[in-house]
């Protein structure tokens, strides 16, 4: 009798090991069908030639190589310039996960803990307010904050701050505080983020702000350097990023792609970027960088590896661990999504009702500029175009087509 449960459960044992090396030895076999990532090419031509984009440029790496690297389209309709691989954008809030990681860089050189609270090393964090209907803004009333505000509510954006852009009076006030007028630097904007009334109590909620400058101003407190020298010396140099910065040089200037939008006729048409691309002093966290889908890729494989590349070793792969979990406890609103540290995180494929892998990180940034990363794939991909306002439209798309093609 014994034996034979013993024969019983040596049979399911094998059955589930055979089963999760057949899953892993999928991952690891699987490739990407070129032939099928054409559809995502005969779709984006199909939109340019439609008018809803000028163009962009695409890249997927699996495995290490990289699979699929096009431009598409022009870089501005209105000279018919062609859009090129090495072509410059504004990446917006793709700055976010950047500045994140190197913030994460001085967490592991022991300068913090994550639940320390902010005020611990900017004072001027200790009172604040929060507003008592954010509809009103500030005409509404406030009241004092019973919490305090810690860093990893920094890092997962439920520190109650908000970002200016979304609606309402209180988002209206902010913007116009923040960005409505020069800042002489980040401190300057910080400040002025602090003095403005909180959206929520820190810790209730999740809502998508403007915490990362925070970051930003703590890596310049811990290290002694500016937050575009951090990156430089730390980050771009090492990754040999040569195309992201704060600021462009005058040969990046002709690369750098132009913005556009769709007019209330229907039709594209460029606009007037008001973004500097020189002169800035302001090194933000939640935007302000350029880049490029080659200089995107090196950031996004360093972090694929493990946190490390070229030799270098930037952040330990358990870092990185706690960074692509949900830190927001839940609240980060999206169907079968977490918010872990500078990353949104596809948790659950069920709830989420698209392709993807659970485990995949991603962010994107205001100008229709995406991203994400699937560790169980070993898979990256960037798509980058510059339109206003923001459409997750094309970042959807790049999930669905880039997903289609593996096999």
């Amino acid at each position: 009798m014994y034996k034979s449960i013993y024969i019983k459960l040596f049979v399911t044992i094998l059955l589930i090991s055979n089963q999760a090396v057949s899953q892993t030895t999928l991952h690891e076999a699987s490739t990407l069908s070129v032939e099928r990532l054409t559809r995502y090419d005969d779709f984006i031509e199909k939109e340019i030639s439609k008018g809803s984009l000028p163009g962009a440029v695409l890249m997927v790496s699996k495995n290490g190589d990289v699979m699929h690297h096009e431009a598409y389209g022009s870089s501005d309709i209105v000279s018919q310039k062609e859009m090129v691989k090495d072509q410059i954008f504004f990446i917006q809030s793709m700055t976010k996960p950047i500045v994140t990681t190197a913030f994460m860089m001085l967490y592991e050189e022991g300068h913090f803990q994550l639940n320390d609270p902010v005020e611990k090393y900017l004072p001027w964090f200790k009172d604040y307010v929060i507003a008592i209907d954010p509809s009103k803004g500030i005409s509404g009333g406030t009241i004092a904050a019973k919490n305090k505000i810690t860093i990893a509510q920094l890092l997962s954006h439920t520190a109650g701050f908000s970002h200016g852009i979304a609606e309402g009076k209180l988002e209206e006030e902010i913007r116009t505080a923040l960005y409505g007028s020069p800042q002489e630097n980040i401190e300057s904007r910080v400040k002025t983020l602090i003095n403005q009334p909180m959206i929520g109590e820190p810790g209730n909620q999740w809502f998508y702000s403007a915490s990362p400058d925070v970051l930003a101003l703590l890596i310049e407190k811990f290290s002694g350097m500016s937050t575009a020298q951090f990156l430089q010396t730390k980050l771009f140099d090492p990754l040999e990023m040569e195309d992201t910065g704060y600021n462009l040089n005058e040969e990046q200037k002709t690369r750098m792609v132009q913005l556009h939008a769709i007019d209330g006729n229907g039709e594209l048409i460029k606009l007037e970027d008001q973004t500097p691309t020189e002169g800035n002093k302001v090194y933000g966290g939640t935007h302000g960088l350029f880049s490029t889908a080659e200089d995107y890729l090196k950031f996004t494989r360093m972090l694929l590896n493990g946190g490390e590349s070229n030799g270098t070793r930037f952040l330990s792969p358990k870092t990185i661990e706690i960074m692509t979990i949900d830190q927001a406890n839940g609240l980060y609103q999206s169907p079968g999504h977490g918010f872990g540290f500078g990353f949104a995180v596809l948790e659950d494929l069920a709830d989420a009702k698209a392709l993807g892998s659970e485990g995949q990180y991603f962010w994107s940034g205001a100008y229709c500029t995406f991203f994400f990363v699937d560790p169980k794939e070993d898979l990256i991909a960037i798509f980058m175009t510059q339109m206003a306002p923001y459409n997750n439209f094309w970042g959807e798309k790049m999930r669905q087509f880039v997903y289609q093609a593996i096999e």
